[in-house]
């Protein structure tokens, strides 16, 4: 399931109706390049039970990578260079 980061809360809505529908065994973060922060991102991955694996940060498949919790968590607190 690839959830957009900017999604917000409408995301979490959008994720149960999608697992109705189909299994999903991996989330994958979108959009994470603009200013949104993704944090809708572990509220999915509770409800659902399903791990995060991946994030897209840019247009271009090099911009996609493995999901890095520590790194993740330190993005939503600190500007980039303060961890």
């Amino acid at each position: 399931l690839v959830i957009d980061a900017t999604t917000g809360q409408n995301g979490l809505i959008q994720a149960q109706k999608f697992t109705e529908a189909t299994d999903v065994s991996d989330i994958a973060i979108a959009k994470l390049d603009g200013t949104a922060r993704g944090g809708i991102a572990f509220a999915i991955a509770r409800e659902l039970g399903t791990p995060i694996s991946y994030v897209g940060t840019g247009e271009k498949v090099t911009d996609f990578a493995e999901f890095n919790h520590e790194a993740f968590v330190d993005a939503l607190f600190f500007d980039e260079g303060e961890a």
